[in-house]
């Protein structure tokens, strides 16, 4: 992409990952309080093992409690990188891109592990809708952060050689 077009395309894919994530986020957040709210009455009827298990959902499978909390996480931070990711790609400078780089690759491994999770969620099956959302909505993201992920990697490829070559021989 040395034609300049990374910018423009990191840019777009940062405005979506923006609403992408906000959405995961408000999603998991309304699950986590949902399952806080029910769990009282339905985990009181469970056996021990079972009661005590610090990850219980009242809805969807055993990957639901696992699924959910790191949506939460990878929803939250990718909302903070996509706020800086902005910030320091409009500044298009090589120590902007580099933070922006370094910070959307941790996001997309946050993204990663949540994505995995929903897999093995519509793998085992028996999900509600608003899950079956939550799941759609981090495979996507995932998917988009990627692609953000390269734009700014790309853009810092392209703007590191010639803050070198400005910077003349040593």
């Amino acid at each position: 992409m040395a034609s300049g077009g990374s910018k423009p395309t990191a840019l777009i894919l940062l405005f979506l990952n923006l609403g992408l994530y906000i959405i995961v986020t408000l999603i998991a957040g309304w699950a986590v309080n949902h399952a806080i709210e029910r769990t009282h009455e339905t985990a009181s009827v469970l056996s021990i093992p079972a009661r005590i298990f610090p990850i219980f959902f009242p809805m969807g499978n055993m990957a639901t409690g696992f699924f959910i909390v790191f949506s939460l996480i990878a929803g939250v931070v990718g909302v903070a990188n996509s706020v800086t990711g902005l910030t320091n790609v409009l500044q298009w400078d090589a120590p902007n891109l580099n933070a922006a780089a370094s910070s959307s690759l941790l996001t997309w491994a946050l993204t990663l592990l949540a994505m995995g999770l929903a897999c093995k969620e519509i793998n085992i099956g028996w999900t509600e809708a608003n899950l079956r959302t939550l799941e759609v909505l981090t495979i996507i993201a995932s998917a988009t952060q990627l692609f953000c992920t390269g734009a700014i990697h790309a853009g810092a490829e392209e703007v590191g050689p010639k803050r070198m070559q400005a910077a003349g021989p040593v």
